[in-house]
């Protein structure tokens, strides 16, 4: 891992209090209440929950997108609600990659020049570390295409490749195999657990796929807005 990644005390995400609540036409709804929960650096975690249970809001809130109604989250060691949102959004740049279920691909970019964009934003040189990560994901020959023209199980891939090519910290991922088959999703699995352990990127993913939980270091599991128990995965 690069060392600017590391902190003093190993703890990548810690959340204190964290609850979220919001007004609809019946009064106040309470999404989450009360998160507490730490992540080591280099960990996996998977958040699952039924739905409704606030999956994905928390992950929303873990990566600064939404700001809690109360508590507090550092990622590795900053204050996320201390910056204003392009702080976070800076933060976001430096440190965060993101896989979600429907791919958030640019369709009138090819697939290499999807994976350049966050290099390029970032001033970093694009081409051959985004060229070197799609053939890492088994897209070398695909580098032109645009995502129109990929499979849904490529289109991952390339979501993948984006998230990792710029090494982050953080990866949040949010049922990454949702729009997947089985065969597909296990393959993209496999290859996103691999590229978490070659980098020491921390993981986090929500996912309804107990079998995908399990190969967590951790789980934490949410229900009506609380973790139920912060398990570890069995051995």
């Amino acid at each position: 891992m690069n060392p600017s990644k590391k902190v003093a005390n190993h703890v990548a995400i810690e959340a204190r209090g964290v609850s979220k609540r919001v007004q609809d036409a019946s009064g106040e709804l309470v999404i989450l209440d009360g998160i507490d929960f730490t992540v080591p650096v280099g960990a996996a975690v998977a958040i699952t929950g039924s739905s409704g249970s606030g999956k994905s809001t928390l992950l929303g809130l873990l990566a600064g997108l939404d700001v809690p109604s109360a508590g507090s989250i550092s990622l590795n060691g900053q204050d996320l609600f201390s910056l204003d949102e392009d702080g976070r959004a800076g933060l976001r740049a430096r440190q965060v990659g993101f896989v979600f279920q429907s791919f958030q691909l640019l369709p009138n970019l090819t697939a290499l020049e999807n994976v350049m964009l966050p290099l390029e934003l970032a001033g970093q040189p694009a081409r051959a570390a985004a060229e070197a990560m799609l053939g890492r994901v088994g897209l070398g020959a695909r580098l032109h295409h645009y995502p129109r023209t990929l499979s849904g199980g490529e289109q991952q891939r390339v979501s993948l490749a984006r998230a990792f090519v710029v090494r982050p910290a953080l990866l949040f991922a949010d049922e990454p195999t949702g729009s997947l088959d089985a065969a597909n999703g296990e393959a993209i699995i496999d290859q996103m657990f691999a590229l978490h352990r070659e980098q020491g990127a921390t993981l986090v993913l929500v996912t309804h796929d107990p079998a995908l939980a399990a190969r967590c270091d951790q789980q934490l599991v949410l229900q009506a807005g609380k973790v139920v128990e912060p398990v570890a995965a069995p051995v």
